[in-house]
């Protein structure tokens, strides 16, 4: 084992919860894959409020298409995994900051956050879409210039949020009211947002809220439409982590081939994600 291989065993939990305050950038680890074979673990950083992609059943274990795919990957390359469980916006920072080995986070794939970390290939694909309460006729569709003014729900540092973001600058620059966005940690919040009134709507990926409508049948919501363009998904590495991503994406390939990849997305989405790209895939790369 490496230096810092032995320096994250003794360690983890000091680094994780101190690198917000003190980025360690320049300690970059040289070898966390050569790490993770000596060691037979991984370190994976996960916020597990996204079902499906990962979430907790009752007894509070993390489930989902992430995790189920992670599991397959450990197995591939005889390692154990343990999790680091926190919030989606300290996701990025901490593999910035080296907190962790990776994360299994479903993450969209944008030329901004390429520039701070490394993509594994995608593992799935989404669509953003408009849920509102069935009574509420204020939100009559999901076309942005019909959003303006109202208050919208969303995660924060997410890609739906930042998607939000820009259609404001855009309805700013029309001479148009601009959505109020609403940002919190999960994805109940914001169901729970909507359902008292403090939301007009929510906007996250549709099959994240199609699976919360289904969850919530207290709450009589409805999908208004899709939002944006599809956006590719895939897990992250640091940035100087290149064999790390490496060997990532050369497992999940495997897994694609062999039809493990298929099978969990029929068994979380209802199907299976065939147009996947595998190369040439960072939007403006």
């Amino acid at each position: 084992m490496t230096y810092w291989g032995k320096l994250k065993s003794s360690f983890r939990v000091l680094l994780c919860s101190a690198f917000i305050l003190f980025p360690f950038t320049n300690m970059v680890q040289a070898d966390t894959l050569g790490d993770i074979k000596s060691s037979g673990k991984m370190l994976v950083a996960i916020d597990p409020t996204f079902a499906p992609f990962e979430y907790t059943d009752d007894s509070g274990k993390i489930i989902g298409y992430d995790p189920e795919l992670l599991e397959a990957v450990a197995a591939d390359w005889g390692v154990e995994i343990e999790y680091l469980v926190m919030a989606f916006s300290g996701v990025i920072p901490g593999l910035i900051a080296g907190s962790f080995d990776f994360t299994a986070t479903a993450l969209n794939i944008k030329a901004d956050r390429a520039k701070k970390i490394n993509f594994t290939i995608p593992i799935a694909a989404s669509v953003n879409a408009v849920i509102a309460m069935k009574d509420n006729d204020k939100v009559t569709s999901s076309k942005i210039e019909d959003l303006a003014g109202l208050t919208c729900a969303v995660k924060q540092t997410t890609q739906p949020e930042q998607m939000m973001q820009e259609n404001n600058v855009q309805l700013k620059s029309a001479g148009a009211a601009e959505v109020k966005l609403l940002s919190y940690e999960t994805v109940d919040q914001t169901i729970a947002a909507l359902a008292t009134g403090r939301a007009d709507c929510v906007v996250d990926d549709k099959s994240v809220l199609a699976l919360a409508m289904a969850q919530r049948q207290d709450v009589p919501m409805t999908i208004v439409g899709e939002i944006g363009g599809k956006a590719l998904i895939g897990w992250g590495t640091n940035k100087d982590d290149t064999s790390l991503s490496d060997a990532l994406s050369e497992t999940l390939k495997k897994l694609k081939r062999n039809g493990v990849m298929g099978k969990l997305q029929t068994k979380y989405f209802g199907y299976v994600m065939d147009d996947l790209p595998e190369k040439d895939f960072i939007p403006g790369g």
